[in-house]
């Protein structure tokens, strides 16, 4: 399912026209962006939890000529699946 498939289905059972839908879509990313982006956690009841991870620098190695690279520490985005939506999907 990508962007386009989610807006016709939040238009179909919600019975708004495809252009709020897509408002309230980028609305809800937007608004998840938002507190991720200012390290505040996003818990939906039921769907799942949005997190920042800081991920440490650490030394890697390029796979084509076996050269120690250094990468940077970073904020990464994390995803932990609610017990309904567990359930949902086994």
């Amino acid at each position: 399912m990508n962007k386009n498939d989610l807006v016709a289905a939040v238009a179909g059972s919600t019975g708004l026209s495809k252009a709020d839908a897509a408002k309230a879509v980028d609305g809800v990313v937007d608004a998840i962006t938002a507190s991720l982006s200012n390290k505040q956690e996003v818990r939906l009841v039921g769907f799942g939890t949005f997190s920042v991870a800081h991920r440490k620098a650490s030394t890697g190695r390029n796979p084509r000529t076996g050269e120690a690279i250094q990468i940077k520490a970073s904020n990464q985005p994390k995803f932990k699946a609610g017990k309904a939506l567990k359930t949902a999907v086994n």
